[in-house]
């Protein structure tokens, strides 16, 4: 099993993640790549070119889902009935995951967790933030939702019922936010602006229109 002072060819020393020792975890999956390169499973290119293509996703992708969502009702209503279908459809690769959509309104708002471990649609957000993953969150956002909600900033009107979607190994959600008022004459590209991370989590709401630029 590979040591930390021993030059491993499929590490990667452009990664800011690699610039200190190695765990037992990093350590294994360095000797399982190898091992897996070795054997002409896949190549080194193949494997670079994975990570690079998982580094890619940002919250930028789920926004433009959004976005469209916002502004074409019948994506709308194929992303809710089918989210993985609707996005493949446009382009946007989900790939086994099963995706379902949940639409805030003025009577529910929903939210999202995993209080097993850290599932979540990274093909749409990127890399989860490391509150999400964080057992305080993973256990709070299913008992009090509400306290957790204002602790980011975010307090809802008594009649509002918060709804708390729990993730899984084959199932991911997305929170399709509420769209802002005073927007309803703005294009998809420029919506998407307005869609943060957090309002796709469901612990935000979208931004208001004045904090981006006409």
């Amino acid at each position: 099993m590979p040591h930390d002072d021993v030059d491993h060819p499929h590490r990667r020393p452009d990664r800011p993640d690699q610039d200190h020792p190695l765990t037992y975890a990093q350590t294994l999956e360095i000797a399982l790549r190898e091992l897996l390169v070795e054997k002409e499973v896949f190549t080194a290119e193949e494997i670079n070119a994975q990570i690079s293509r998982m580094d890619s996703r940002s919250p930028a992708i789920g926004a433009q889902v959004v976005a469209r969502a916002w502004t074409d009702p019948d994506f709308k209503a194929r992303l809710l009935a089918d989210g993985s279908a609707a996005c493949r459809a446009v382009g946007v690769e989900v790939e086994a995951m099963k995706l379902v959509v949940v639409e805030n309104d003025e009577a529910t708002h929903n939210m999202l967790v995993c209080t097993l471990c850290s599932c979540y649609p990274r093909n749409l957000l990127g890399l989860p933030p490391d509150w999400y993953k964080q057992r305080a969150y993973r256990t709070r956002a299913v008992r009090e939702p509400r306290k957790v909600l204002a602790e980011f900033g975010l307090t809802l009107p008594e009649g509002v019922r918060v709804q708390v979607h729990d993730s899984t190994a084959d199932m991911r959600y997305l929170v399709l936010p509420r769209r802002p008022e005073g927007t309803e004459a703005w294009d998809a590209e420029r919506l998407a602006a307005l869609v943060t991370r957090d309002s796709m989590i469901g612990v935000g709401l979208a931004s208001p229109p004045e904090t981006t630029p006409a």
